[in-house]
């Protein structure tokens, strides 16, 4: 089942501003950047810690690069801060089918390509206590790309 936290995601305006606030604040360095276009955010991943599932943990940055995506409607409602939460899992298919035969909805039919190659998918916020849940499974990570 779930065996880590994978990542926070945190809506913000300004992605290079807040890059910028987590390096000279907590010494964070960018493990990885891109942008969703599917999502229509451009993101940067941090790099928190490596984990004993081989995975790691990071915070994700997301800026909208449209005010119609679903970052970009969130940020406009609620303004900068914590997004989502994401859950690390070896078989993101198995655990969303199981999460969804308990009642909890889940936001995709299948899952989806995510950051760094990862299949992902949402579990919808109202069934979570209020916390947008995502499930990723990581692709192996070789090195760091910019």
């Amino acid at each position: 089942m779930l065996t880590r936290i994978d990542h926070i995601g945190i809506a913000c305006r300004d992605l290079d501003a807040t890059i910028e606030f987590y390096r000279a604040t907590y010494g964070f360095e960018v493990f990885h950047t891109e942008v969703n276009e599917e999502q229509g955010v451009r993101e940067a991943m941090l790099k928190i810690n490596e984990t004993s599932d081989g995975g790691a943990s990071y915070l994700q940055l997301l800026e909208p690069t449209r005010e119609d995506s679903a970052v970009g409607k969130w940020l406009a409602k609620n303004g900068e801060g914590v997004h989502h939460i994401a859950f690390g899992t070896a078989d993101v298919d198995g655990d969303s089918e199981e999460i969804r035969g308990k009642g909890v909805r889940v936001l995709y039919e299948e899952p989806r390509i995510g950051s760094m190659g990862s299949r992902i998918t949402f579990l919808h916020p109202k069934d979570c206590h209020g916390v947008l849940t995502e499930l990723v499974t990581s692709a192996p990570v070789e090195s760091p790309e910019h």
